[in-house]
């Protein structure tokens, strides 16, 4: 759920039966509701430069961590949605607008009052191994989901389905015992191999680390530790990508990331707000570079370990949402690049509860909830003490190389230094802090994003259910009212009545505070100014990636024909 993948609500309210790809009517006032665009700001370097789009050249980004493995479902962090969002197809995808439209479905249908979904495939979409891909595919995507034995966060929306029919060679039916507004939405994840994948063991497959899709781009090497190369599938069912090759340099510092930016070993990366206001100004970079700012789809929060001794009190918890001026963070950790946020929504969308008041900045009421909940400066020496005489220390534990978190980290440090509380801070390489910490719950606190959905299902992150080993419930929050409200959310489709649902919750998260939610940032990325056609929308600026393209004489690489 990290990157810059954003997924759209599909309404299917009042339609008894919808075909073609514009999809269900856009629901009434959602225009008004959503003013992503009007945040994004225009580059700040050249324009595109006019002439013929041509085939060619290579792109070099850079990812903080190593992605965990390419076969989507098994995969929460950004690292590897990002590279798989180039392999595989689904049968529908997000557009610039964050709106659902056809990918590998050529059209579709929503009939009986949004109980009944039917589909129908372009014929002639071959995985890049050159088998046809079919319905057969989509089938076994779905049955694959809905195992107990998959290894999956994401099998809830599956779940929801009645009956799955395929139809024929290319068409297939979805059957739901009732509304489900996530019902289109779960038909933009991607389509796995049946003819390679059936009969594996998915933690043990080979194809996880030598996948094999349908997009835009094929895996053909990966270096572990170094880098991630992706050649373009010439027989991309959408007609060629113009970049011939992707390369993804693994990179777990951000300021190395920028020293090799200046060096030119990268294309593109996302700044630090130190880095886009400070040192990527002057006529150098306005010829060489286009940067861009917009208000991103993701938010940063402290979560904690419900099952800590520390944390188990609500009083403490809403303590430290007094101690903490998030005003300060932001400042401090982004420069004033960003917003504060108080639940799970990007500030400004329709699903976001402007009527919640957020905690105010008080540490002498912090103190007093403290002490309530029974800690209390016993020894004199500045650190609270419980009952048995365990001072209150605890780690809060985040990912090394990114600078905004360890700021965040050290400027919470020190506003919890000062009404008792003793916080360190341990960074920890990516790919072990999700393993061996995050999936494990082996942690007091952490410091961590998620990418924010324009759907207001969170049931994976939220629910009871989802508390698991492995699941995005890691802190542990359990709530019988809030399970309640999820469970009638994803089967509201109205939005004006899931609005009301969703705020509740909002309320819920907001008194339990099992995450003391920060700020949403300003996305910050910069390009180098050889690559064309490209330009900020709602989605980001990745939604057109195929179209990207660089001049001939530009190019620093071609692939061998």
């Amino acid at each position: 759920m990290l990157a810059w993948r954003a997924v759209i609500f599909g309404m299917v309210a009042c339609v008894l039966a919808l075909s073609g790809c514009e999809g269900p009517p856009k629901p009434a006032g959602e225009a008004q509701n959503r003013p992503e665009a009007a945040v994004n700001a225009a580059p700040a370097g050249p324009s595109a430069t006019p002439g013929q789009p041509v085939p060619g050249g290579r792109i070099v980004m850079a990812v903080i961590g190593e992605p965990s493995n390419l076969i989507p479902p098994l995969s929460s962090d950004s690292a590897s949605h990002e590279v798989a969002d180039l392999l595989y197809v689904s049968p529908l995808r997000y557009d610039k607008d964050i709106q659902l439209e056809c990918f590998a479905a050529e059209r579709y249908e929503v009939a009986d009052d949004g109980k009944l979904l039917k589909f129908w495939l372009r014929p002639g979409i071959r995985w890049t191994d050159g088998v046809e891909l079919t319905a057969e595919d989509v089938e076994f995507t779905y049955k694959l989901m809905i195992d107990p034995k998959t290894p999956t966060a994401y099998a809830e929306d599956y779940k929801a389905v009645a009956s799955f029919t395929v139809t024929g060679k290319y068409s297939f039916e979805v059957r739901y015992a009732e509304p489900f507004a996530r019902s289109l939405v779960t038909w933009a994840g991607a389509i796995l191999p049946k003819h390679l994948l059936a009969g594996q063991d998915l933690m043990n497959t080979r194809y996880a680390r030598e996948p094999v899709g349908a997009g835009p781009y094929t895996l053909t090497s990966w270096e572990p530790g170094r880098k991630l190369v992706l050649d373009v599938n010439p027989d991309y069912f959408e007609g060629r990508a113009y970049i011939d090759q992707v390369v993804y340099r693994i990179i777990p510092d951000q300021s190395t990331m920028f020293l090799e930016l200046k060096a030119g070993g990268i294309d593109m990366m996302g700044l630090t707000p130190q880095q886009y206001l400070y040192q990527t100004n002057g006529p150098a970079w306005a010829a060489d570079w286009q940067k861009f700012k917009y208000l991103s789809f993701a938010y940063t929060y402290l979560g904690y370990n419900l099952k800590s001794p520390f944390f188990r009190d609500v009083r403490v918890r809403q303590a430290f949402a007094h101690a903490v001026n998030k005003e300060d963070v932001i400042k401090g950790a982004l420069l004033g690049l960003g917003l504060p946020t108080i639940g799970p929504y990007k500030p400004g969308t329709w699903m976001y509860d402007e009527a919640i008041k957020d905690y105010a900045y008080d540490p002498a009421l912090a103190k007093k909830l403290l002490a309530e909940a029974g800690w209390e400066d016993r020894n004199g020496d500045g650190v609270l003490e419980d009952a048995s005489g365990r001072p209150f220390a605890f780690t809060i534990l985040t990912n090394q190389g990114n600078e905004q978190r360890v700021k965040t980290a050290t400027i919470i440090q020190s506003q919890l230094a000062a009404i008792g509380v003793r916080a360190e801070i341990r960074t920890v390489e990516w790919a072990s802090f999700i393993k061996e910490f995050v999936d494990k719950g082996n942690f007091d606190a952490l410091i961590l994003g998620w990418n924010i959905t324009q759907d207001p299902d969170v049931f994976d992150v939220w629910h009871s259910s989802r508390a698991v080993p492995g699941g995005l419930n890691f802190v542990g929050f359990q709530n019988a009212a809030a399970d309640a409200l999820l469970n009638r959310g994803r089967h509201t489709v109205d939005q004006a009545a899931r609005k009301k649902i969703y705020d509740a919750f909002q309320e819920i998260l907001h008194q339990e505070q099992p995450y003391l939610f920060l700020y949403a940032p300003y996305a910050l990325p910069i390009l180098s100014a050889r690559f064309q056609d490209v330009a900020v929308a709602p989605a980001g600026i990745s939604y057109n990636f195929t179209k990207w393209w660089v001049p001939r004489d530009r190019q620093k690489f071609r692939l061998e024909k």
